[in-house]
């Protein structure tokens, strides 16, 4: 796999994206990539993620994978995961451009459709996402969506090194996450719940003004998220089946798939008419990629251990980060 680095389009705390092209255009991959990039040695989540969805390959709903390499870029040792290029971006992105910041019920319906597909074919396949969220559905052309983002991912009833290892994103964490470590399909199912949520209101499901707030209401007691009031009772209780704080009575993706919220809604449907400049990949301009070609892949493997951490000492660090945890996102969108 030969190909151009071209402009970044996104960067997280160890890994940057860009646009790529192949240099052979006969080849079998698109005119258009998005490359993950990142150090060799910080490589273990994106390497996680190049195995998980070459397990995952082939269906509709997730995005695809064309490979990964290593690479030499400035002195640096690179390890590079090819991936499906979005050029609509993420439903974060179309949630917060979107007229009042929130999608009309029939365009959730439509999405949230395609996320419990893609996440019937994971929890079939025996993995657990860990990072359901607006910033890791991305869209294509046509309105379709695919989850992405798989760097956290793992074997349902697996922890790498301890029953209280925690992952993904506060802000969509289940109860039994915070509470006991339990990371299962279920907790997918919980964040599916909060994404809904915020789709049709433009802000986090829950509204706290600190982590250690956040954390109590989602581990301990009963609360669960407030049901958006101006929503069809089939949504409050399609949300309702998500935010069933015990585990193992939440409704399953193949469940929810038959629920009244999601059977009958109108199927995404592609559309013949551009949506973004990226929708004619024959116009778009060479200047956006560098002309130094990126080398083909070394036949060696990554191998790292994933060092694990107590719920306690997870907790205390992100406390001490004190982010903004009404802005989800781990990346920063350069466009």
């Amino acid at each position: 796999m030969e190909w151009v680095r071209g402009q970044s389009i996104g960067h997280g705390s160890f890994a940057k994206v860009n646009l790529a092209k192949p240099t052979n255009q006969s080849s079998r991959f698109p005119p258009l990539m998005a490359v993950k990039s990142s150090p060799a040695h910080q490589s273990v989540s994106l390497f996680n993620e190049c195995m998980i969805l070459d397990e995952l390959n082939g269906c509709p709903e997730i995005l695809s994978c064309y490979g990964d390499c290593f690479t030499v870029e400035n002195g640096e040792k690179l390890y590079n995961v090819a991936l499906e290029y979005a050029p609509g971006g993420s439903l974060a992105d179309k949630v917060k451009n979107s007229e009042n910041s929130r999608l009309p019920e029939s365009d959730v319906r439509r999405y949230t459709k395609s996320i419990l597909k893609g996440l019937q074919f994971i929890h079939r396949k025996g993995f657990v996402h860990c990072d359901i969220k607006l910033q890791n559905i991305l869209l294509f052309s046509g309105d379709i969506v695919k989850i992405a983002d798989f760097g956290l991912a793992k074997k349902a009833g697996k922890n790498c090194c301890s029953r209280y290892e925690i992952r993904g994103t506060p802000m969509y964490l289940a109860p039994e996450t915070v509470a006991g470590g339990e990371q299962g399909p279920a907790s997918d199912i919980w964040a599916v719940g909060c994404l809904v949520s915020e789709m049709l209101t433009g802000k986090p499901a829950w509204m706290c003004s600190g982590i250690g707030e956040l954390l109590m209401k989602i581990g301990v007691g009963d609360d669960i998220p407030e049901i958006p009031r101006k929503l069809s009772d089939a949504g409050k209780d399609f949300i309702g089946k998500c935010f069933v704080k015990d585990a193992s009575r939440r409704w399953t993706a193949d469940m929810l798939l038959n629920h009244p919220f999601i059977v009958g809604c109108e199927d995404q449907m592609p559309s013949n008419s551009p949506r973004n400049p990226f929708d004619f990949p024959d116009w778009e301009s060479e200047q956006l990629l560098m002309e130094t070609p990126v080398g083909s892949p070394e036949s060696e493997l990554l191998a790292g251990i994933e060092m694990g951490m107590s719920a306690a000492s997870r907790l205390r660090q992100l406390v001490v980060d004190g982010p903004d945890w009404g802005v989800t996102s781990s990346w920063i969108t350069v466009r």
